[in-house]
């Protein structure tokens, strides 16, 4: 596939890396001082820029009949118009909060164990998430997707990074080093605690899953998660 890159930092150069290790090629690097998009030379674009420019981004590939593959987040009040630009252009479209192929298996697990402790109501959810010191938002998306897989089932209503009433879920939010994201839930009694956690090694997963995701979508038309790219 030929591929543009909205974004080329760090997480640009590791997709570069993983689709050049996979046989496809780079067409265009796109950052804040990039000459004009040709996007007739595009097969699909991955955006990693940043979530002022992340809705033009995706915008502009629906118009010119680009799939888009979106990881970044911090832009999402937008995100239903996103998709209604890509139903009007009969285009394709997968977001994901984090596109690592074992957080979305931890996605998984996280609203199956929701499920499980649902009826326990003497175990309290607390949550927390470390990344690096140049990750821009906080929460993580990835922290929000997991507080909302709670959310749906179980008797929690809303996240906070505050001190949290009895229907909300804490979430902690730490920058430190150079850490890729480390997401840990811990459900918390008198006599026991329950914990899952997530911890990134390096970017590189983040970047194959970006990968896979937009093998997947090249030549569909449709919105589509990460559920549908692993046939969760």
């Amino acid at each position: 596939m030929k591929i543009a890159l909205f974004g080329y930092g760090k997480m640009g150069h590791m997709l570069e890396k993983v689709a050049l290790a996979r046989g496809h090629q780079i067409v265009a690097k796109i950052d804040l001082d990039c000459p004009e998009v040709d996007f007739g030379l595009i097969d699909v674009a991955i955006d990693f820029s940043t979530p002022d420019a992340a809705f033009d981004n995706i915008i502009q590939c629906f118009e010119n009949k680009v799939p888009v593959i979106s990881g970044t987040t911090g832009w999402l009040s937008k995100y239903d118009e996103a998709v209604a630009s890509c139903n009007q252009h009969k285009g394709a479209f997968i977001y994901a909060s984090n596109f690592s192929l074992g957080v979305n298996l931890f996605f998984e697990l996280n609203k199956q164990l929701a499920k499980m402790m649902a009826g326990l109501p003497d175990y309290k959810i607390a949550m927390e998430e470390i990344h690096h010191t140049q990750k821009l938002d906080a929460p993580s998306g990835t922290a929000i997707t997991l507080a909302q897989g709670i959310i749906d089932h179980s008797a929690y209503s809303n996240w906070t990074m505050d001190d949290a009433n009895a229907n909300e879920i804490k979430i902690s939010s730490i920058r430190e080093g150079q850490i890729p994201g480390t997401h840990s839930i811990n459900y918390n009694s008198a006599v026991d605690s329950i914990e899952i956690k997530h911890t990134a090694h390096n970017r590189e997963g983040f970047a194959l899953g970006a990968m896979i995701a937009a093998e997947f979508v090249h030549g569909k038309i449709g919105v589509f998660t990460m559920k549908d790219v692993l046939n969760l």
